[in-house]
């Protein structure tokens, strides 16, 4: 039987299905794409907001989540909110960044370790602080960079979501990890850091501490996940050690990136519920996905991923001929 345009591949944790293009050659010249800049004219806020000449925390939104309804839904929510006004139940989280010091329009592979990692440990103070307080139930962390992935400044920043609901892919992971956890006996997460490395077909970079790899069923092209080796569920525990390899693990794939003229792409991190306990089954780890080409047809209608490229093809063209002393070496 001769094979076919898409081969199918089933995440392992989440059992989501993704449509990989396995029969077209691999041709740069279609997945090359520089991130445009955002058209702030010539004024940054980030820059002067709030004042200080180092990393700053800028609030940007209270209250940033209305929740809506019928009327007869928000009666509802009255009645089983006793004592609480609904103009007060009916608002919550918050919209705050990290922003790197003025000036710093740079790409993140750009900056000094030492420079992420005092933002990545900025990130760790919040999910502290959010915990403590108890008022939300997921601190959502990611990075857009470039106008095409949705990036509101050129300024190299992190921008915190206080979100008043656990996300549907971090509910889907955490609930397949925990499937995974009672069938295999480990965490999934672990054996990916454990057995890429072994394979090798799909790993990008790894140090003591952390491994970064294209995943068997990536849903965009050079999709990347950066994983620590230590079992851990929740990012407010993460050590320093654990934020240098991190800060290391990012700067060096998006450096590798870099061979694709530098694209726009988005910066997740998936981490633990702030007001649930699921320290034995999940494990925080970053997500990376350039944004390389327009969702079609096919996905719209069936929300099936299709992969134009296969994650081993995607770690080949990262790994090939890259010069020594590049961007993401740089101290």
């Amino acid at each position: 039987m001769a094979a076919g345009l898409f081969e199918l591949r089933r995440d392992a944790i989440t059992g989501w299905w993704v449509a990989t293009v396995v029969d077209r050659q691999f041709d740069r010249r279609r997945f090359a794409l520089a991130a445009a800049a955002v058209d702030d004219g010539a004024a940054c806020q980030n820059c002067t907001q709030p004042p200080g000449d180092g990393i700053r925390v800028r609030t940007l939104k209270d209250y940033a989540f209305h929740v809506v309804g019928a009327q007869d839904e928000a009666r509802e929510l009255e009645r089983s909110l006793a004592q609480v006004a609904m103009s007060q139940a009916r608002a919550s989280g918050s919209w705050r960044t990290v922003v790197a010091p003025p000036g710093e329009h740079r790409p993140l592979q750009m900056i000094g370790v030492s420079l992420l990692c005092t933002m990545l440990r900025e990130v760790r103070k919040a999910f502290i602080d959010a915990e403590k307080l108890g008022q939300t139930e997921y601190l959502q962390v990611v990075q857009n960079w470039g106008a095409q992935a949705g990036a509101r400044t050129n300024h190299l920043c992190l921008d915190l979501y206080d979100l008043p609901q656990i996300p549907h892919r971090v509910a889907e992971e955490i609930g397949g990890a925990a499937r995974y956890v009672i069938r295999e006996g480990e965490c999934p997460y672990c054996r990916l850091a454990r057995e890429e490395p072994r394979t090798g077909t799909r790993m990008i970079w790894e140090d003591d501490a952390s491994v970064a790899f294209a995943p068997y069923a990536s849903r965009s092209p050079f999709e990347v996940w950066v994983v620590p080796r230590r079992h851990a569920a929740d990012f407010a525990g993460a050590t320093d050690a654990d934020i240098a390899s991190t800060a290391d693990a990012l700067r060096q794939v998006l450096g590798r990136l870099a061979c694709l003229d530098g694209p726009p792409h988005n910066l997740v991190l998936h981490t633990a519920p702030l007001r649930e306990h699921v320290d034995a089954t999940y494990h925080w780890h970053w997500e990376i996905h350039p944004r390389l080409r327009e969702i079609a047809g096919l996905e719209l209608g069936t929300g099936l991923p299709v992969n134009p490229v296969s994650p081993e093809e995607a770690v080949e063209e990262l790994l090939r001929d890259r010069p020594e002393g590049g961007a993401a070496d740089r101290p």
